[in-house]
């Protein structure tokens, strides 16, 4: 719903599609494209009554009149498990977005072994306020969901995310690592607020160390603040970024279950998470049970490419041969990601392949390890590590940061907007002390405008570059 409408009839040539289903509001987007010779649609279907489009309505009712005069043909069709029924786009964070075909066989494989790794049951109620078409929600959250016969509430907006938590008594939910660092940093900032920071740490030390014993009395002991997140919520499943350890431990001391979990469009979505019993922060603990995940040509500090192999893996891309054979390659798909194993068989993922930074003396920096530590800085609102080129044919690690207007106006509030610069750039130098030289800052670009994102909100690194470098940031 989020797509321009080049994008729409981009997506609706490319996918060849013979029909669509649309709202009210697309009426005078899908008669102009009645007569786009380049589509393949024979059937325009609106979602109401409106005049030169055929009704859902209406075929509704025509499909019951033909049942009650007799025909069953629909309830004899056949049924391929294994044929392409679902073509998602992917995100496009790094490219053109590709076509996924996915097949029945492919997302029920998922479903069922998802089954093996988070206990979830019919007296949960799921929050679901990530789109349904993309595979992370619409797997893990709503196909996932109804097998386990759980209720599904769907949110206002993400501004009414804390009060649906309430209103619902939401228990869980799947979400990206930016909604969860956003709410740790809200809940310490109230904490800090109270001057409680000293108390919250010793109550945080006494339940972990009777924990050690199996005696747990963390959500007696933080209601209060539990309450803010509706008083219910006991399991959170996120994914598709990096997470800050710091916000996965915080969150969890409370008494929250967080399951991190790691997978692509392209494997139905899941292929490795942690479970209810073996989780270790920052990682996506094992493969599932039906999918085989290796490191690829591993270097030194044991970092590869992830591969795969399993029924949740992907038929391929529509229409382009030239893609899949890039990503299929004896028998493996290649994702494209960056991870290693830990010596207790733990999987970690360190970035994207494209994403990697190389420096002339031959360093690789995996921009997303130091987008973690940034993300930590209170003013922080979202942050993209990039290589900026030199004029020695070698790369400057840079950062662009988003900054909180509404926090940095109530801890400076007599300080005007051309100071945050200073100020940001000195705390940066004070983090710069906690990494190797070679992974140091050396170039900011601070603003206030959101980055642009995908509907997952992962950011567009190849959209931002593009923008830093037509005004000039670089």
């Amino acid at each position: 719903k989020a797509l321009p409408d080049n994008e729409i009839e981009n997506s609706i040539i490319r996918s060849e599609i013979d029909a669509v289903i649309f709202d009210k509001k697309y009426v005078e987007f899908f008669k102009k494209l009645k007569n786009n010779p380049k589509t393949n649609i024979k059937q325009f279907i609106c979602m109401d009554k409106v005049d030169d489009f055929t009704s859902l309505q209406y075929l509704i009712e025509n499909g019951n009149n033909l049942i009650d005069s007799g025909n069953d043909s629909y309830n004899n069709v056949v049924i391929d498990n294994k044929k392409m029924s679902v073509m998602l786009f992917t995100s496009g964070t790094t490219s053109i977005s590709k076509i996924v075909m996915l097949s029945q066989y492919n997302i029920c494989s998922n479903i069922y072994s998802t089954g093996c790794i988070a206990k979830v049951t019919s007296c949960d109620t799921f929050l679901s306020f990530l789109p349904l078409h993309h595979t992370y929600e619409s797997t893990t959250t709503f196909l996932y969901g109804l097998y386990c016969g759980i209720t599904i509430a769907f949110c206002d907006g993400l501004r009414y995310i804390v009060q649906n938590l309430k209103e619902y008594k939401v228990t869980g939910f799947v979400c990206v690592p930016l909604l969860l660092e956003s709410m740790y940093k809200k809940i310490r900032n109230n904490i800090e607020k109270k001057h409680l920071t000293t108390l919250f740490n010793i109550l945080t030390l006494f339940c972990n160390f009777l924990l050690k014993f199996g005696i747990d009395i963390r959500r007696i002991v933080f209601k209060s603040v539990l309450k803010q997140l509706g008083g219910h919520l006991r399991v959170i499943v996120y994914g598709a970024v990096s997470m800050d350890p710091t916000a996965i431990k915080g969150l969890s001391n409370l008494g929250i279950n967080l399951l991190n979990g790691y997978g692509l469009t392209e494997t139905s979505p899941i292929l490795s998470a942690e479970n209810d019993l073996y989780k270790k922060p920052g990682s996506v603990a094992f493969p599932l049970p039906d999918m085989e995940v290796k490191i690829y040509e591993p270097n030194e500090q044991g970092i590869g490419e992830i591969i795969a192999k399993g029924p949740s893996v992907m038929l391929g891309y529509y229409n382009n041969d030239e893609a899949n054979k890039e990503v299929f390659r004896d028998g493996w798909f290649h994702t494209g990601d960056l991870g290693y194993y830990d010596n207790d068989g733990y999987l970690f993922i360190s970035g994207r392949k494209k994403n990697v930074i190389v420096l002339k003396n031959g360093k690789n920096i995996y921009p997303e390890e130091i987008e973690i530590l940034v993300s930590r800085l209170p003013f922080v609102q979202e942050n993209m590590v990039f290589g900026k080129p030199t004029d020695d044919n070698d790369l400057c690690i840079s950062v662009k940061i988003v900054y909180n207007r509404e926090y940095m106006e109530k801890e400076y509030p007599n300080i005007s907007k051309d100071n945050y610069y200073d100020i940001i750039w000195k705390q940066i130098k004070e983090l710069n002390k906690l990494l190797p030289p070679y992974k140091h800052i050396k170039n900011l670009i601070l603003t206030d405008e959101p980055m642009i994102k995908t509907t997952t909100q992962k950011i567009k690194r190849n959209e931002e570059l593009k923008r830093i470098n037509e005004r000039g940031n670089l």
